[in-house]
């Protein structure tokens, strides 16, 4: 290179779009491989699903309270925006040389490598993704910073040789030949903007051709076509009972007593839903016991099918959250498979894990209890269970907290010992066993509603899976404590919906609720979070009348 290149500078607004295009191409390159590797091994979401992973807990907690369900999309978005920052940044540093912007490349993709492999749901193949996506981002820096800054020299020069020629500043010169000169110069000089141009808009095109045919590869598996196939076939031999007419006040404000699966609560740290066909899915049973085992997905469908109406509870549900809902499963009883496979003593924790490789552990006593209905579920509200909640299978085991009990998309259970194996949340301090505790919402009058005055119907929900809601009081601007009327109930395992009336003149008023569950333990006034082991405390509605 000439000298004078290296004072060189390519503008600020085409460095910072070199910068913006090499990300672009780096992260289609990443994607279309992972379209044929798999989905997790693109770089992006490879590294989000590692950012999830390194999270300490507490910030974990904040994203899920102040965002609930998009906590993900909040996710994406600022790693989106991080990457979109740190392009521009490695485009600014390279104005004159290009080794800052490769460096910074090379970095990201180096950890784009690292994030795939520390995957457990990704086997060693799936590195070709990051690898792609490495080379196809420093390809596409280098060689736009070459034609930029090749643009940019001529540019200069011809810039110096139009200086020559000014008649003041060289009097008496041949101007006409040296005019001829600078009009040549013109000329190279919008034929390197053209070359630029023509080469930037070629990448833009080109990570967009291999971003949708890699997004195209990555759906190709039809879930819907397998969850369709088998929707006619999930006929269980026991069928929920009827839910009676008097177990719901949901006319009052109060949720319907069967939750729509569009509307059940989603928290996992899934952030693409991995997609397991019906046809595709095995479930192994392993570790401590007698006879290790191997399902497909026709074996579990085969089997006498049973229906039964739980209530699942997040642990990270606030005191007053939404993430609480009911349907009506479709499965078969945990109990029977493991007494199949025989499980030997000792073994008190079943460890399963996700096809993303998600772990969790379970109590054996609470899935070997006939009275629990813990279920390997395959159907949710008379259809297969919808993607998100976990298709083509997923553990139920009513009276504990999800992440304890409910794996989605689950392939693996191993009989251990607990102390042997640490599942994901305990792994972050999380408590090891977390049965649900009693609680209870108000719904109606939400806070900061007005009603007008009179007779104000105060409703919510109370719930104390497995042990049964006895008793719900209300009580009126810290009065005296009043007993609410009870929905009939449906089962123990189930949220019991209340409600009680009050005569309230204008003004601002404050309902607290609390429950007694059947055991004679009332919930406690203190507030306590949700981690590690779920969340105590009375809820209330701030209210006006007028």
């Amino acid at each position: 290179m000439d000298p004078s290149a290296k004072s060189t500078r390519i503008p600020a607004l085409v460095a910072a779009l070199i910068g913006v295009l090499a990300v672009a191409a780096a992260l289609a390159a990443g994607h279309l491989v992972a379209g044929l590797v798999g989905p997790n091994a693109s770089p992006f979401l490879a590294v989000g699903n590692t950012a999830i992973d390194l999270t300490p807990a507490p910030l974990k907690d904040f994203a899920v309270t102040t965002f609930g369900t998009y906590d993900k999309i909040v996710l994406l978005g600022g790693m989106a925006l991080t990457i979109l920052l740190a392009a521009i940044l490695a485009g600014l540093l390279s104005r004159r040389v290009s080794w800052p912007g490769l460096a910074l490349a090379g970095i990201l993709g180096v950890l784009g490598i690292l994030a795939v492999l520390n995957r457990p749901d990704l086997g060693q193949v799936a590195v070709l993704a990051p690898i792609a996506s490495l080379i196809a981002g420093l390809g596409a820096f280098a060689w736009l910073h070459r034609l930029a800054h090749a643009r940019q020299a001529e540019a200069q020069a011809g810039g110096q040789v139009a200086a020559s020629v000014d008649p003041e500043a060289n009097p008496g010169g041949h101007t006409e030949a040296a005019g001829v000169q600078h009009s040549g110069d013109k000329d190279d000089s919008g034929s390197s903007r053209r070359t630029f141009l023509v080469g930037a808009g070629g990448v833009a095109v080109g990570a967009g051709v291999l971003g949708g045919a890699g997004q195209f590869l990555s759906g190709r598996v039809d879930i819907e076509g397998s969850r369709a196939a088998i929707a006619g076939t999930l006929k269980p031999a026991v069928t929920a009972l009827a839910i009676p007419d008097g177990a719901s006040f949901s006319g009052l404000g109060t949720p319907k007593f069967i939750t729509a699966n569009r509307d059940f609560y989603r928290i996992d740290t899934a952030l693409t839903v991995p997609r397991l066909r019906a046809e595709d899915w095995n479930l192994r049973i392993h570790g401590m016991v007698e006879n290790e085992l191997t399902f497909d997905f026709g074996d579990i469908r085969d089997r006498e099918l049973v229906e039964k109406t739980i209530t699942m509870t997040c642990v990270s549900n606030e005191v007053g959250g939404p993430y609480i809902s009911t349907a009506n499963f479709i499965g078969v009883p945990m109990r029977e498979l493991l007494e199949e496979a025989g499980v030997r003593p000792g073994a008190d924790q079943l460890f399963s894990t996700s096809t993303d490789g998600w772990t969790t552990g379970t109590p054996v006593d609470a899935l070997m209890d006939p009275d629990r209905n813990a279920m390997l579920a395959i159907g949710m509200n008379g259809e297969p269970l919808p993607l998100e909640h976990g298709f083509p299978a997923r553990m139920v085991v009513p009276g504990l907290y999800g992440y304890v009990s409910a794996t989605k998309w689950v392939v693996d259970m191993e009989l251990t010992k607990y102390g042997e194996k640490e599942f994901y949340w305990q792994e972050r301090n999380w408590a090891e066993k977390a049965p649900i505790k009693t609680q209870s919402r108000i719904d109606v009058p939400r806070g900061f509603a007005t009603v007008p005055a009179g007779k104000v119907t105060v409703a919510g929900i109370a719930w104390a899976q497995t042990t049964g809601v006895a008793r719900v009081e209300v009580r009126m601007d810290s009065g005296e404590w009043r007993e609410a009327t009870l929905a009939t109930e449906v089962n123990d395992q189930t949220w019991r919906m209340w409600k009680i009336d009050f005569d309230l003149t204008a003004g601002s008023h404050r309902a607290e609720v609390r429950a007694t569950d059947r055991s004679g333990y009332v919930q406690p006034e203190q507030r306590v979070a949700p981690i590690p082991d779920g969340a105590t405390g009375w809820h209330s509605s701030l209210f006006n009348v007028t």
